[in-house]
């Protein structure tokens, strides 16, 4: 059940890249049965990492506090509206509901005059249209290779699994 307390404080974080250097303004908070157990802001440029989104730096922080990759049964509040890359983390995670603020269109908009210097640019219409599309149909050129090999450790590590 939305809580007005849980979005702004994902406001707040994504406030918090005013005075940070290399942050972005965008902050999530995962919540689980009525408590905040991850935050997140974008360190993208400070951390040199292309998947430091707020969404995704949430969703790390609270896989570390609760110790589980599995988030089912949490729910996450952004600043901002997601991209293709961090809906995927949440899918991922098993993120149960997502409350959000800015929509991408406007958050285009109030970014929209920035030069590329100062924020690299993503096209999210493309990245969700490329995301959604079979390997064989994307843009990116792929090419498969030592499939054997990479599947015999996948097994390999099932099977210890299964015995473990």
């Amino acid at each position: 059940m939305y809580q007005e307390t849980f979005m702004r404080q994902a406001i707040a974080l994504s406030a918090k890249a005013l005075d940070t250097k290399g942050t972005e303004p965008f902050g999530a908070v995962v919540v689980q049965n009525g408590k905040i157990v991850g935050e997140g802001i974008n360190r993208s440029l400070a951390t040199f990492d292309p998947t430091s989104h707020g969404e995704t730096e949430a969703i790390r922080d609270a896989c570390k506090t609760l110790q589980t990759v599995d988030l089912r049964g949490c729910e996450i509040y952004t600043s901002c509206e997601p991209c293709a890359l961090c809906v995927a983390a949440m899918a991922i995670a098993g993120i149960t509901k997502m409350y959000y603020a800015a929509n991408l269109s406007q958050s285009d908009a109030a970014l929209q005059n920035l030069p590329e210097t100062n924020r690299f640019p993503i096209d999210v219409d493309h990245l969700r249209h490329e995301c959604g599309r079979p390997l064989s149909a994307r843009k990116m050129p792929a090419q498969q290779a030592l499939s054997a090999e990479a599947v015999e450790v996948l097994r390999a590590w099932a099977a210890q699994q299964q015995n473990g």
